[in-house]
């Protein structure tokens, strides 16, 4: 926000012969910045499906599942795995709209408005994913110690020992909220930077819209 900090000097110094000009050129700025981070978050969730796509096709899991007779687990984890890619091609699409408004938009007034509906919609995006990722595991638990011959039989040994049982829940427990930290943490780098950006542009907005 270099350029924004000395176009607001410049106005203070002027603003008795300058101000409508200064005015006009910060909300110039402000529009220009934040179609650039809005077309960034687009950029960035299309470069996340096609990381994911790679990473499922890379590592296929079908060579693990298919000795496991569990038809209907293993029918709503692929459900899930489709309605994941659907919902995110969603989130895109809302992400390709956000963008397109923001670099249309002329009114300091709608212009806070899409960015409020950006933030909204990247932290919807964000919630989601992180919804997802604890579902998926805990599916993926579920299989394994229910139908993967050596977890199961080392499950039903661990079930005969109260404290070793307790153990093993806490250190699940620990795995998840490890995962969970992991992916938080990579979010929050990912696009909450850019989110705080918008944030600034939108404050900044709000003073000039006074």
């Amino acid at each position: 926000m270099k350029e924004l900090d000395l176009l607001k000097k410049d106005w203070k110094k002027n603003e008795n012969s300058f101000e409508q000009v200064s005015e006009i050129d910060i909300y110039k700025m402000i529009h220009k910045k934040s179609s650039s981070i809005v077309k960034w978050i687009l950029i960035i969730s299309i470069l996340e499906i096609l990381l994911w796509t790679a990473v499922n096709i890379c590592f296929d899991t079908d060579h693990y599942t298919k000795p496991i007779n569990a038809p209907g687990l293993m029918f709503l984890s692929k459900s899930l795995n489709y309605c994941g890619y659907a919902i995110t091609l969603v989130f895109v699409y809302l992400f390709y709209r956000n963008y397109i408004k923001i670099s249309a938009t002329v009114s300091t007034k709608y212009l806070m408005k899409d960015i409020l509906r950006t933030r909204k919609t990247v932290q919807y995006y964000v919630i989601y994913n992180l919804a997802m990722i604890i579902i998926n595991f805990i599916i993926a638990f579920i299989i394994s110690l229910k139908y993967v011959p050596e977890i199961t039989l080392l499950s039903e040994k661990i079930a005969n020992n109260s404290k070793v049982m307790l153990i093993t829940v806490v250190v699940a427990i620990m795995t998840i909220a490890v995962f969970f930290g992991f992916f938080w943490l990579f979010y929050r780098l990912l696009y909450g930077i850019l989110l705080r950006r918008l944030l600034t542009n939108y404050k900044e907005l709000k003073k000039i819209d006074l």
